[in-house]
């Protein structure tokens, strides 16, 4: 099949993006064509990409998508592909897939009247309708159940176009025979002592991932443990800001912020443990990344995949609505608890039981399953269209 798949940027290190790789590459993998549709692309092209990208104007976020969306009907107008697939929500789809919560449940918990009157509004809320609404024919693949019932519940979408996922883990993070070899490496690059504690974050966007609770509990720590502990965070923010919090919070030597890192698997290796107290979180893939890798981890209850950590018994997950005297002191308790080792095992065991790396297959069978139906229907479809004289030849 000839496939496009849209989304409004790319760059290495998003969630999203990750997951839109795989799965394209996934598809590749079976000799399908792969067609790509974007605004912004950052990093290399995977080689047999065939990536458009489509010039946007507009000074606000809202405004350049909507030029996309735009666009981007243009060009598949000009071009015949057998199926298009949204990362992002956009009108012209045939599968969606589902990263982000549902805005309009997200509008009517946080704002009032006047917020629907603004050109923001009316834009995100005409994107999500254009993928939701019942009388579209968007097949729709969810890595959140939860988010799942709140979209059913604004849209009365049909239970039939909704696709439920297992988590796409990538097989890269799964801890290999020679982790300690790599740990140790890792920590002396780092300059770390062997009763050192690292603390480990990823993600991009700070606040949503709760960076400034993390330096919050790391400078509650007695002197004594707080002094040879050290805070990580992979990702990319506005580094100035939470680097004056640090030095704030007298922890500015104890706190590293590197941005974005090509070695995610050797820092969770180098982890003592994995923190991601988030405000929000759909799903929470790297919480499962840190599951393979046998990290134990301390995260909020918010996170959609919490319940993971949970049974699996691979760490400790806070209650909600979330407290920084809670956090403190279930950080602390961690840090001197004897139960890490068994924190480590019980993660490694989940992993080898469950099934937490599939979602691109997954996706891409039913890629290929939506295909072979529109592919019938239509066949069906213009063979009842042609005029009777010859239909009866």
């Amino acid at each position: 099949m000839k496939l496009a798949f849209a989304l409004f940027k790319y760059f290495p290190y998003g969630g999203l993006e990750r997951d839109f790789l795989r799965i394209a590459k996934e598809c590749q993998a079976r000799g399908h064509e792969i067609h790509v549709f974007s605004f912004i692309w950052e990093g290399d092209i995977p080689d047999g990409f065939n990536v458009t990208m489509i010039p946007v104007k507009g000074i606000s976020n809202h405004q350049r998508i909507d030029d996309f969306s735009r666009k981007l009907t243009e060009h598949l107008l000009a071009d015949r592909f057998d199926l298009v697939v949204g990362f992002n929500k956009m009108p012209d789809l045939d599968l969606y897939y589902a990263a982000d919560p549902c805005y309009e449940a997200k509008v009517r918990e946080q704002h009032g009247k006047l917020y629907r009157l603004g050109k923001r509004y009316k834009v995100f809320k005409a994107m999500e309708e254009s993928v939701f609404e019942p009388d579209k024919n968007v097949e729709l693949l969810f890595i959140s159940d939860i988010q799942m019932e709140n979209f059913k519940k604004i849209y009365h979408t049909p239970d039939q176009r909704f696709h439920s996922l297992p988590p796409g883990v990538d097989r890269s993070r799964i801890r290999p025979n020679n982790a300690e070899q790599i740990r140790a490496e890792k920590r002396q690059e780092l300059g770390l002592k062997d009763d050192d504690k690292l603390l480990l974050m990823i993600g991009t966007g700070y606040r949503r991932k709760g960076v400034d609770r993390s330096m919050a509990a790391l400078a509650s720590l007695p002197e004594s443990l707080r002094s040879r502990t050290y805070l990580l965070v992979a990702g990319e923010d506005k580094l100035s800001k939470y680097r004056k919090l640090a030095a704030k919070l007298g922890i500015e030597q104890q706190v590293w912020l590197p941005g974005a890192r090509d070695d995610i698997p050797q820092l969770l290796l180098a982890s003592d443990l994995f923190l991601h107290p988030a405000r929000h979180e759909n799903t929470g893939t790297v919480l499962l990344e840190a599951v393979a890798a046998g990290i134990p981890q301390l995260i909020s209850g918010v996170c959609g995949y919490a319940f993971h950590i949970e049974k699996a018994q691979a760490g400790l997950v806070l209650s909600e609505p979330f407290t920084q005297a809670e956090f403190n002191q279930l950080l602390q308790q961690m840090l001197t608890s004897e139960e890490w080792q068994q924190w480590q095992e019980n993660a490694l065991a989940y992993m080898r039981s469950s099934d937490i790396f599939s979602m691109p297959q997954w996706v891409d069978d039913i890629i290929e399953q939506t295909g072979r139906i529109r592919l019938q229907a239509n066949v069906y479809q213009n063979h009842n269209s042609k005029p009777a004289a010859a239909l009866a030849m």
